[in-house]
């Protein structure tokens, strides 16, 4: 879908690589410039699942002559990924004014966790710490426990990677109309806060709480995850009430009294005990295989290897293994578009190549 497209990415962690990959997912042409030399990031594989589908240059960015081929890469490109702290792109030459003077319809994408201009935007941080400022990590445990550490979906990718595609998908196509470039401010504080709206919009109705265990989504016995006899885990989320009354059924619970009344807060706590002990004498793929099919909204919670083996997975093939690699394919998917997967380049694999496609430098 991105065909023509060029995205110039400066290498970095999490959100951006992130981006930059679904970019090329979708068919942008996009080129990482990685650090010349530099040692790979503890923690992360020479070759990384995040550069799937990118070209890759390495490049030492304060080297004037490596700077010119970044300068001349810009040229080319429509849109440009860096996730550095403020002020770094500036001190190497490359801020978005003298980018912009090379390029002007140049959309150039930054991605932080504090934003561009803010009280901490100089200061590190991670994931967990933006989320939590922002409001987003409130509802992730029970009551009475602490907030859950969340896998990095709902900062680094919901609240940042996302939100930076977005941004650079809007600022391209105001280019194409216009003629003039962008900066996009993509803060992870920002994008998680931006994601809690859906949940905001129940407090127009009364159900939100700022109380933990309270609201319509993170208090009811009908939408939690329980432990199974053999400690698996079943996740239930049956709000509207033909749904519940369908998980009802099926539990041989329709005629419970105490279940009668499924949006009664003050009863939550006692039928998530009940539902608990039940759910406790049977192992998770009992209870899977009970509801499966079923419009009781019930689902065990599997594992990735769990989900690349599970029916679902057969028709849909979302997980596959490729390159050596389990991943996860491309989304969303397009009735003229068929993704398939790529491998990840060697870091520097294709500079020769790009170089031999650069305009030639300006003799000024």
């Amino acid at each position: 879908m991105l065909n023509g497209i060029r995205i110039i990415e400066i290498e970095g962690l999490g959100p951006g690589p992130f981006a930059a990959m679904l970019l090329a997912d979708l068919g942008a042409d996009v080129i990482t410039i990685h650090r010349k030399g530099a040692p790979v990031t503890p923690g992360m594989p020479e070759r990384s699942l995040l550069d799937r589908g990118k070209r890759s240059i390495a490049l030492d960015l304060k080297d004037p002559h490596d700077l010119s081929v970044a300068q001349r890469l810009i040229t080319t490109a429509d849109a440009l990924i860096e996730g550095f702290r403020p002020g770094v792109m500036e001190k190497l030459g490359l801020g978005p004014e003298p980018c912009h003077r090379l390029n002007p319809k140049l959309v150039f994408g930054r991605m932080t966790g504090w934003g561009q201009q803010s009280p901490l935007s100089g200061t590190a941080g991670h994931d967990l710490n933006y989320i939590a400022l922002s409001g987003a990590l409130w509802y992730a445990s029970n009551p009475d426990t602490p907030p859950l550490t969340p896998a990095t979906l709902v900062g680094d990718i919901g609240g940042g990677a996302m939100y930076l595609v977005t941004g650079i998908l809007a600022g391209i196509l105001n280019a194409r109309t216009t003629g003039q470039g962008t900066v996009v401010d993509a803060a992870i504080y920002d994008g998680s806060a931006h994601m809690m709206n859906l949940l905001m919009s129940l407090r127009q109705t009364g159900n939100l709480s700022d109380s933990r265990g309270q609201s319509l989504l993170d208090g009811p016995h009908w939408s939690r995850t329980y432990t199974c006899a053999d400690g698996g885990f079943i996740s239930v989320q049956c709000l509207e009430p033909k749904f519940y009354a369908c998980f009802l059924n099926l539990l041989d619970l329709s005629d419970d009294p105490e279940f009668a009344q499924q949006y009664d807060r003050t009863a939550w706590p006692h039928l998530t005990d009940r539902l608990a002990q039940i759910f406790g004498t049977q192992p998770r793929d009992h209870w899977a295989a009970l509801f499966y099919g079923t419009d009781a909204c019930v689902a065990p919670v599997l594992s990735p290897q769990e989900a690349l083996d599970h029916p679902m997975n057969t028709t849909r093939r979302t997980w596959l293994d490729h390159d050596e690699l389990r991943q996860a394919a491309a989304a969303p998917r397009f009735s003229t578009h068929v993704w398939q997967p790529k491998p990840s380049p060697k870091r520097g694999e294709h500079t020769e190549d790009i170089l031999s496609e650069l305009p030639p430098a300006s003799s000024g």
